[in-house]
């Protein structure tokens, strides 16, 4: 992968901040997965602390235990990641930094992923309507629908008023309504890391990245950090029907995860989450470029709130859960032809930032073409109980 123009992918403060993430290490001893600390911008492997990040995360004092523990030193973290980028494999390959949780995302969190959710469905996933369709939509709506508390007093006025317009939908339902809509985006082991290719089903001609924040949650419910993802979104295909939403959302590497779950401490806590600044950038091999940012404060479900409604006495994850609490953009830009809006193309580069987090960066590629997903829990703990870990 061509690391041009890409930056070391780690948060501006990272002298301060604790970052827990997974590398695949080959020794004269032993081969596998291994849990890792970047501190003070070293990485080291900690798994003799836990033998996975699901069991890292319920320790009690997380963030004080990771300023004290020990372990053995791989090197300087921007060097390893910079690594990552290469087209020969890097000594040490870096893993999405979950393991056994969960992958769970909610939907139609942000106003403007709202919008475009609905424009998918009334063009019925072609994207030579979209445009028309946005127009007409907007129009109609003519409210900012990121002021709407969603399930409030304005929320259900605003529900009986589209729906004497014949404009109510299932996505304004999740939008605006009470209940908010969580998924399994994908399955414990198969989300790829920075660097990886991400996949895209070759039956789809509309599709686009995802970029969100994603909260880091043990076993008790608890979020723990946060880390940054791309919940690779195919509009045609989920745009024909929501109920082929697994077709969409779960295929072979289109869940991205990384590089690092950042751990709360007295430097990062959820509310530095609910004000974080969201960039995306996309560089493609036919030279189109596009940039945007968005913004944690536009959301109109607060994380904690998502957390609750994801876990709870309706609800356990006793492996823990990586949870995606939205995409805050949904790129429009024109790319091959006027009024069609932005799809991929093969080869895109990907990259996903905020400077607390640092940046989740992927190539696209094809789900089909990518190298199957063959590394899952059973081997996970085929290669821990190997190394006498558990």
């Amino acid at each position: 992968m061509n690391a041009r123009n890409i930056h070391a992918g780690l948060p501006t403060d990272l002298d301060r901040a604790l970052l827990v993430g997974r590398v695949w290490r080959k020794t004269p001893s032993f081969e596998g997965p291994c849990v890792v600390l970047v501190r003070q911008g070293k990485m080291l492997d900690i798994t003799h602390i836990a033998a996975t990040s699901a069991d890292l995360f319920d320790k009690p004092d997380l963030a004080a235990l990771l300023n004290q523990c020990d372990g053995d030193e791989l090197g300087d973290a921007a060097d390893i990641l910079a690594s990552q980028l290469h087209d020969e494999p890097p000594a040490l390959k870096l893993l999405a930094p979950c393991d056994v949780q969960a992958i769970k995302a909610c939907g139609v969190t942000f106003a403007v992923s709202l919008i475009e959710r609905v424009i998918e469905e009334q063009a019925g996933g072609d994207a030579s309507r979209a445009q028309d369709v946005r127009a007409s939509i907007q129009q109609l709506i003519g409210a900012d629908l990121s002021q709407i508390i969603p399930g409030s007093d304005a929320a259900i006025r605003l529900k009986a008023e589209l729906q004497k317009r014949g404009l109510w939908s299932q996505y304004l339902e999740v939008g605006i309504g009470p209940d908010a809509e969580v998924f399994t985006k994908a399955q414990p082991m198969s989300s790829v890391a920075f660097g990886d290719e991400v996949g895209l089903l070759p039956a789809s001609n509309w599709n686009n990245p995802e970029p969100e924040v994603v909260l880091a949650a043990n076993a008790h419910g608890v979020a723990v950090g946060a880390t940054l993802g791309n919940d690779v979104n195919l509009r045609d295909i989920e745009g024909r029907s929501a109920l082929l939403l697994g077709k969409c959302k779960d295929n072979n590497a289109s869940c991205a995860i990384g590089p690092f779950v950042r751990i709360f401490d007295e430097h990062f806590t959820i509310d530095t989450v609910r004000t974080l600044s969201v960039r995306l950038r996309i560089e493609g091999e036919d030279k189109f470029e596009l940039d945007g940012v968005s913004h944690m404060q536009s959301i109109s479900r607060d994380p904690l709130d998502l957390l609750a409604q994801t876990y709870g006495a309706h609800h356990q994850y006793p492996d823990g859960f990586m949870l995606f609490l939205g995409t805050m953009f949904s790129p429009v830009k024109d790319r091959d032809q006027t009024g069609g809006g932005f799809t991929h193309h093969l080869g895109d580069i990907v990259t996903i930032s905020t400077d607390s987090l640092g940046a989740l960066v992927n190539r696209v590629g094809l789900c089909t073409e990518i190298a199957p997903w063959q590394f899952g829990t059973r081997a996970l703990y085929r290669n821990l109980a190997q190394r006498g870990l558990v």
